[in-house]
């Protein structure tokens, strides 16, 4: 199990100066109360998440990304869909060039760390899905992608602790200064969420009901019933 102790860790020097909460959905009414909610800082979607809002089709994806970017003034991550690098390059572009808050997401594979490099000397932002390793994670950062996403959620579900992949590119990206911020992705509850700050993950990105979540706690409930019972006693 990771060691959650920021004091513990000599090289937390460069972690961000806040954790970024990007939600993870393609629904345009999830993401306008995100935004409202006044604590957004992004956007992620995969081909998954668009197909479970019914948006099939290269125009009505082009369409539904420019919609979300109306929506949210911070990044969003737009994957694409081919697996070859001439492909990943040609979709790539044609998303970038959507909208300025637009980064390109791409998967690690062998293809997708030669387009990330290709994109960085193009100064196009990309975020490196699929991420499950140290050793990946080190790829993409020389690549010079600008967001990381190890998949802490589905780690878990083979009985690996995703928060230790956290810790260690945490740790590496300190030693030697990478720019590459990691982006917590398959958050699953509130937990992977406050232990992810503790580490020191520079973004988080999760569904609306697990960052709401933050808010509950029955003390707290419980406190404001109180007091308002006692105000209604005192106006009686």
């Amino acid at each position: 199990m990771a060691n959650f102790a920021l004091e513990s860790n000599p090289f937390n020097n460069h972690i961000s100066d806040y954790m970024k909460f990007f939600i993870d959905t393609a629904n345009l009414d999830q993401i306008r109360e995100a935004q409202n909610f006044g604590i957004l800082d992004g956007v992620t979607t995969n081909p998954s998440l668009m197909a479970k809002e019914g948006i099939s089709g290269y125009d009505n994806v082009i369409a539904h990304y420019k919609a979300i970017c109306e929506i949210v003034d911070g990044d969003v991550s737009a994957e694409v869909i081919a697996t070859d690098y001439e492909g990943m390059i040609k979709e790539g572009e044609a998303l970038a060039a959507l909208h300025e808050n637009i980064v390109v997401k791409i998967p690690m594979i062998k293809d997708g760390i030669r387009a990330i490099s290709y994109f960085t000397s193009k100064g196009i932002r990309t975020n490196c899905t699929l991420v499950f390793s140290a050793g990946q994670a080190l790829l993409a950062a020389k690549a010079g992608a600008t967001y990381v996403s190890p998949f802490i959620g589905r780690l878990d579900d083979i009985s690996t602790d995703g928060l230790d992949l956290i810790e260690s590119i945490r740790e590496i990206y300190d030693n030697y200064e990478f720019s590459t911020e990691i982006l917590a992705a398959s958050v699953r509850h509130t937990m992977h969420i406050v232990n992810c700050a503790q580490i020191g993950a520079d973004v988080m990105t999760g569904p609306l009901s697990v960052i709401l979540g933050l808010l509950k706690h029955p003390l707290t409930d419980a406190g404001l019933a109180q007091f308002l019972a006692d105000h209604a006693k005192t106006n009686s």
